[in-house]
């Protein structure tokens, strides 16, 4: 009997070799350097299996030489990342339908894989093509949606869900509810503070996750602890940091100061060591910032680069170009001191990142791309923003994250998302160059994989090209 026993043993490795070497896919990713979104780690010559839309197993190529894919690319010298997330922008224009679906491929062209919907008027079709795509009927990225922002009665924006009574308040949420969307966003035009804070925690009960603007007479600090989960738009952080936010709040309440007074006294009174304190709260509180600097940056800068030389410009339709018209006519309204006090401005936005990053707060990336934000263009701002992030202070891993692992966050997705690893959601991009050493190599497309598709360069480069041709 005991002769027996190696001899199981033996067989039962032999075994279980030939059904490691046997492994099929349907696609087979080989001898790829695979970027380790947490350490920044770059593993080496891996091969990765992919069945359905999930990454079934990865192993180096030295132990899976007869792996075998129904689709087999080679990945030699190139990096492997999971696809870039755009956490804001926006659909809109009820007019324009055809032209914002055709800004779908324009994402994934760019390796962008999920954007986040940060809700306009023409809802019922952005929720439409969320479930086209997911089902495999259209072509384009994960879309995440909130559907119709909450706000007050007789908003500037489109398509909102007014409110005026906690009652009413109840009926929207409800209606969200039956929409099923994927976050709250509730802005601050028309919508009274108390109601706001009212609206984050009802929200927030419901178990969203929440998305704002911050109104001037609320503390940010205050809006944070009623469960916000995300401030849109760096600007917001210059008021969390200042030393005169409750004063200025104050005053403001008491008819001492209008609200243009209250906004500079707040800002010149940014105090970074108050700025610190205050992030390291919204951090313990859960609240990240998603700073959408592009666009800040090109209305700072708009006396030097008009944009209309774009190349960028091909690729958008003319009629979601004409709604970039009210925001580059009043900047162009700026007198010199109100053109060089804006550039300040951008600078003090971009220089807030170290102190963001240092208090433990975490930054999503998005744009704010879409309708109506000038010549920030769907698909291919996330690249800039991204840059800035690199200039403005953090590494290029940590602004890769911001996208990649920050954005699958903030939906309690990581455990599908944000790193290539087994189990993981197949959404990966193929690059040519090594992103942590540039992070403008995630511009450098190889292939992209949206779960059960690969598009090769070729076919990245004929959505845009088709794109183009419909414009022009």
């Amino acid at each position: 009997m005991k002769a027996i026993y190696p001899f199981l043993i033996g067989s039962i490795l032999l075994l279980s070799c030939e059904q490691e070497k046997s492994l099929n896919f349907d696609i087979l990713i080989q001898d790829a350097n695979i970027v380790n979104t947490e350490t920044g780690a770059i593993i080496e010559k891996q091969n990765i299996g992919i069945n359905g839309d999930t990454i079934a197993k990865i192993a180096s190529l030295d132990e899976t030489q007869n792996w075998t894919g129904s689709q087999i690319i080679n990945a030699k010298d190139k990096y492997v990342i999971p696809g870039l997330w755009d956490m804001h922008m926006h659909f809109g224009a009820d007019t324009l339908i055809k032209e914002n679906r055709n800004m779908l491929p324009l994402y994934l062209a760019n390796g962008i894989t999920t954007i986040r919907d940060c809700a306009a008027d023409i809802s019922p079709s952005v929720l439409k093509w969320r479930k086209q795509i997911e089902n495999g009927g259209l072509e384009g990225p994960t879309i995440f949606t909130a559907g119709p922002k909450l706000e007050g009665k007789n908003s500037i924006w489109p398509g909102d869900l007014e409110i005026e009574t906690e009652e009413e308040l109840s009926q929207a949420l409800d209606s969200l509810d039956k929409l099923q969307v994927d976050f709250v966003k509730i802005t601050d035009n028309a919508l009274s503070p108390d109601l706001f804070l009212k609206s984050v925690r009802e929200a927030t009960s419901r178990g969203y996750a929440t998305s704002g603007h911050i109104p001037l007479a609320l503390p940010v600090n205050k809006v944070s602890e009623a469960g916000l989960t995300t401030i849109e738009h760096m600007g917001y952080m210059l008021k969390a940091g200042s030393s005169k936010e409750l004063e200025s709040i104050e005053e403001l309440k008491e008819g001492k100061i209008d609200r243009g007074m209250a906004q500079a006294q707040i800002e010149k009174n940014f105090d970074e060591e108050t700025a610190l304190k205050k992030y390291e709260q919204l951090a313990e509180n859960g609240t990240a910032i998603v700073p959408t600097l592009i666009g800040n940056r090109i209305i700072s800068y708009l006396d030097e680069n008009d944009h209309l030389s774009d190349p960028e410009l091909q690729y958008i339709a003319p009629g979601i170009i004409k709604t970039y018209a009210w925001r580059v006519d009043r900047a162009n309204k700026a007198s010199p001191e109100e053109v060089r006090s804006r550039k300040e401005k951008y600078q003090k936005l971009l220089g807030l990142l170290p102190l963001i990053k240092k208090s433990g707060m975490m930054i999503i990336a998005g744009t704010d791309a879409g309708f109506l934000n000038s010549y920030i263009y769907p698909g291919f701002a996330l690249h800039d923003e991204l840059e800035i992030f690199v200039e403005g202070g953090l590494t290029p891993l940590e602004a890769l994250r911001t996208s990649v692992v920050n954005g699958p966050k903030y939906f309690g997705l990581s455990d599908k998302y944000g790193s290539v690893s087994e189990g993981k959601v197949a959404d990966l991009l193929i690059l040519n160059r090594n992103p942590l050493e540039d992070i403008s190599a995630t511009e450098d497309i190889d292939r992209l994989v949206k779960k059960t598709k690969v598009y090769d360069r070729a076919q990245l480069d004929k959505m845009l090209d088709d794109i183009k041709n419909l414009y022009n």
